[in-house]
């Protein structure tokens, strides 16, 4: 048993068979409910005696079943969620930090699933930090009134207890890396954008999501009025915080599905681009515009930034679903068309870089870029010496159909191919030379800001394609790059 000393009080946690010192569960804000229900994210009370830190704490509410599809889903129940946890090699050293930002479509996930452990990193020097934050209509309901954005404002708050207790854990204050995964990501890259973040961290990585992942007010009343008429109650905080939670978890699930069911933008406004209700709200305040922008316009000038894609994204909501084989080649010209392609064009690029391509594949390689690729490379246009990244690897799962899709690059990052949590993402011996190639990369960068590689520029589109094999690309598929130009 170690204890260490915060701001609130001590916490104590454990030495793991691998000797890295873990600590869990341990609180950076107090719990959001009662008064600080829809309030910005409050001080813990502190504690007098030593807390255990020794178990995972409770995890924000949210439907007990999976929408990212292979990752497994951990629900804790408790009202004390606003919790992080810790792993280091020692609690005296002065080592660079990473903070991992789940995702989960803004509604589920939890930064206590066991896939994130992070006694890899600890092992390679770094102090690895992961966190739970609001969710859903806790996080990011909004009617104009009170404070928007409560579950980006838990990740500053969390980032605040960073800067103030990690260096009694071993860590240094003075360099962190913030990094994220699919809606984690996109929150990375609206945290580059919000005035309240700034000086909190010091590189950022984005792992399958951009700076383009946010919508109006107007359209968070939109989804707010909505939820209220199926709750049938007014559409205001007050009211809604009446509710049970499961049933206002239902109601929230109902509300996605009808947005799946029936994608208009008149309906909708921009949640019909990614059917995700609940995400960043651009306020004018806390989040002074969209976070591509706002990073074009200089936020974030000073932070050093990694950002990247899977090679085939989109197959992961194509291929475990069935939908693949129901994808004719009329789907794939209407895609193409809704995002704003020349259709014929379009297809028979991608086509022709894609032999053999059933009309599923080209649906998911059209998807991909509108979705990740091309926000990904936007963003590295948009901030000077940002690093670009692709992974590559298929997995052999699904009788080697699902690919290097979405959150493939996770187990590698992290170094965990032995968690059973990723059996059913990668298969059978997966590459652990990948492992070495990723999690090295992430490390180097968390440590001096070069992962390894040259950075991208406009006239020079430079990245690394991680695959059994790694090698840097050159603009690679840059002719169907262009024909995005002007249209994301």
């Amino acid at each position: 048993m170690t204890t260490v000393t915060t701001k609130q009080g001590d916490v104590r946690g454990y030495t793991s068979d691998e000797g890295i010192l873990v600590f869990q569960g341990i609180p950076y804000a107090a719990p959001p409910v009662g008064p600080n229900r829809f309030r910005p994210p409050q001080p813990p009370e502190p504690w007098t005696t030593p807390r255990d830190a020794t178990r995972y704490g409770p995890t924000a509410p949210q439907e007990d079943s999976s929408e990212e599809g292979m990752l497994p889903r951990l629900v804790i129940p408790g009202e004390d969620y606003l919790n992080l946890n810790v792993w280091t090699p020692d609690t005296t050293g002065r080592l660079p930090v990473m903070v991992f930002i789940h995702g989960g479509s803004f509604t589920s996930g939890s930064g206590s699933l066991s896939v994130y452990d992070g006694a890899r990193f600890a092992r390679d020097g770094v102090v690895l930090v992961t966190i739970n934050y609001r969710l859903g209509v806790d996080g990011f309901l909004w009617f104009g009134e009170g404070a928007p954005n409560l579950g980006l404002l838990d990740q500053i708050a969390a980032l605040a207890w960073v800067r103030d207790n990690i260096g009694g854990f071993g860590g240094d204050p003075g360099n962190v890396t913030i990094f994220g995964e699919s809606a984690g990501a996109m929150s990375v890259c609206t945290l580059l954008a919000m005035p309240a973040a700034d000086g909190l961290f010091h590189r950022a990585i984005a792992e399958s999501g951009a700076g383009h992942s946010t919508i109006t007010p107007a359209t968070a009343r939109l989804i707010g009025t909505r939820l209220a008429a199926i709750l049938d109650v007014e559409p205001t905080r007050e009211a809604i915080a009446e509710v049970p939670m499961e049933r206002l978890l239902a109601a929230q699930a109902q509300v996605g599905q009808e947005v799946i069911a029936n994608p208009s933008t008149k309906r909708w406004g921009e949640v019909a681009r990614n059917v995700m209700p609940f995400e960043p709200v651009v306020d004018g305040d806390q989040l002074p515009g969209t976070p591509i922008e706002c990073i074009a316009a200089g936020a974030g000038k000073d932070v050093d930034v990694l950002i990247g894609t899977n090679s085939e994204e989109a197959r992961l909501f194509l291929i475990p679903t069935g939908a693949a084989a129901k994808i004719r080649a009329p789907v794939v010209h209407g895609a193409a068309l809704r995002f704003k392609l020349p259709a014929f064009r379009a297809v028979r690029s991608y086509r022709a870089n894609r032999p053999g391509a059933t009309p599923a594949d080209l649906l998911a390689a059209i998807v991909t870029d509108w979705y990740y690729r091309i926000p990904a490379l936007r963003l590295a246009e948009a901030h000077e010496g940002t690093y670009v990244y692709e992974c590559a690897w298929r997995s052999p799962a699904f009788d080697n159909t699902l690919g290097a899709c979405h959150v493939v690059e996770l187990p590698f990052v992290f170094d965990n191919l032995d968690n059973p949590g990723f059996a059913e993402l990668l298969g059978d011996q997966p590459p652990q030379q990948l492992a070495d190639a990723m999690h090295k990369a992430w490390v180097a960068f968390a440590t001096t800001g070069d992962p390894g590689w040259p950075a991208y520029r406009p006239d020079h589109r430079v990245a690394m394609r991680f695959d059994t094999e790694s090698a840097t690309t050159v603009d690679d598929h840059g002719d169907e790059r262009v024909l995005w130009d002007g249209r994301r």
